[in-house]
């Protein structure tokens, strides 16, 4: 019963709406109350320092908002080239014709916080020992403490034959980019018709939204038994990860949905090349191959797990894929990124994963996509870490040390079909962190007051909740 009042409010509550709209209807349907959304603390310091934002989106202007009300007797300056804010989880829904493109993003200048200056240019440079960015046209801007939010870099080009430029030529498509989730739509409808192989792939790196090329796939598949066309499809999915998700409590009903849904599932292996003329696509595999070794000296045997890598083609007649992923490259050269371990491949910012506090630089808080911790890279994620930082930044600047911990919250809402969304919460320890009121209900299984929520709640939210550092 809960569940239907739920999710009735909702539906006739939200839709497109301005924030002044949104804010009274919610308020209204009692979905504030229920998600949260309060003004931050009204705490405020005298502080004088100059502040410096690297990136315009979630997280960075997020930051700054908060950071104007925080310090407003200190300079706030955001360093951000973009003229659109997209709100980027939607792009899945625009491949899948849920939302139209104009759906997902705003002028850049209507998001920008008030009091704060706007540098619109691009970060070439960055120098964290002067305390200095530089920007195009080699204009330097100096700072006291540095708020590191430039998300990630797509890295077409590590795919051979791909570039941005390209996506949609051959049937290649891929949701991680504005232009492309627009293609997808049409093609998937095309594919849906016709039939055919469909080929779906996320990528070895660590990826945002590391459940968006699993959404796509569920969603074609239901589309095509929709428009009763299945049985013309054969769906395969391939992950460069070991399993198909790795949060045991969400992890057994999306491999239940799978094989409920007759897509199979190949781990460990990852896009590697396309040949978009011949339809086909390169893949690499990482297998395990365990290996006798005998003891020259006692002639005991024992076994031993080695990685072995193997390469293989298919065709097919549509193949969405997620480009590798990194750090921006003003990042590497700065030396800001891990320089060992599983992230340090990708420059992802070294910090302490439970303060946000740069390891080396202690005057460089970084959250967002571009941050080197061990969870997922959601928006969802940059919610629960952008107080966490505020608070450090707020410690750091008035000369005490950083205590604030972030627990390592994200979600996915992993949608399974047009209707449902299995709604994944978790922490570092991949164990659920389930929001009220989701709490109230069995979040273990996909539910249609999730894809309301993903659908009509959440686009809102961000736009007038968490960008301006509401929510």
């Amino acid at each position: 019963m809960g569940d239907k009042i739920f999710t009735t409010m909702l539906e006739s509550t939200l839709g497109e709406l301005d924030r002044r709209t949104f804010l009274k209807s919610a308020a209204a349907a009692g979905v504030l109350s229920l998600l949260d959304v309060r003004p931050a603390a009204a705490a405020t310091s005298s502080a004088k320092v100059k502040i410096v934002v690297i990136g315009g989106g979630a997280a960075g202007l997020g930051m700054a908002a908060r950071l104007r009300r925080k310090l407003p007797q200190s300079r706030i300056t955001v360093i951000d080239p973009a003229e659109r804010q997209y709100y980027q989880p939607g792009f899945t829904l625009i491949g899948s014709g849920v939302y139209t493109p104009k759906q997902v993003w705003r002028k850049q200048s209507d998001c920008m916080p008030k009091g704060v200056e706007w540098v619109k240019q691009t970060v070439i440079a960055l120098d964290p020992v002067e305390n200095s960015v530089t920007v195009t046209g080699n204009e330097k801007h100096s700072y006291d403490f540095l708020v590191l939010t430039p998300g990630l870099q797509l890295n077409w080009e590590l795919v051979e034959g791909l570039s941005q430029k390209t996506l949609g030529e051959g049937n290649v498509h891929s949701i991680y980019d504005f232009e492309g989730s627009q293609k997808m739509w049409p093609a998937m409808r095309a594919f849906v018709a016709q039939g055919g192989r469909g080929i779906f792939t996320d990528t070895y790196t660590k990826h945002k939204c590391g459940g968006a090329p699993k959404k796509i796939c569920l969603l074609t598949e239901h589309l095509a038994r929709k428009r009763k066309t299945r049985d013309r499809l054969t769906l395969d999915y391939f992950t460069g990860s070991k399993q198909l998700y790795d949060v045991p409590f969400f992890t057994p009903r999306l491999v239940e949905i799978y094989k409920e849904r007759n897509v199979s599932v190949t781990t460990r292996a990852h896009v590697t090349g396309v040949d978009t003329a011949a339809k086909k696509a390169f893949l690499k595999q990482i297998e395990t191959v365990t290996k006798e070794i005998t003891d020259p000296q006692s002639g005991a045997t024992k076994s031993v797990e080695e990685s072995a890598t193997k390469t293989f083609t298919e065709s097919y007649d549509i193949l969405h894929l997620a480009p590798p992923q990194s750090a921006p490259d003003f990042v590497r050269q700065a030396g800001l990124g891990w320089t060992e371990g599983k992230l340090a491949a990708e420059a992802w910012v070294m910090v302490d994963k439970d303060t946000l506090v740069h390891k080396t630089f202690r005057n460089i808080v970084s959250l967002g996509d571009v941050s080197g911790i061990p969870t997922s890279k959601t928006s969802a994620a940059v919610r629960k870490q952008i107080p966490v930082a505020l608070s450090n930044l707020l410690s750091l600047i008035e000369g005490r040390a950083p205590e604030t911990v972030y627990n390592g919250y994200a979600a996915c809402p992993i949608i399974t079909d047009y209707g449902h969304v299995l709604m994944a919460e978790f922490d570092y320890e991949k164990k659920p962190q389930i929001s009220f009121p989701l709490s109230l209900f069995d979040m273990s299984k996909e539910s249609r007051m999730a894809w309301l929520l993903k659908v009509y709640a959440l686009k809102p939210l961000y736009f007038y909740g968490m960008i301006p550092g509401y929510w």
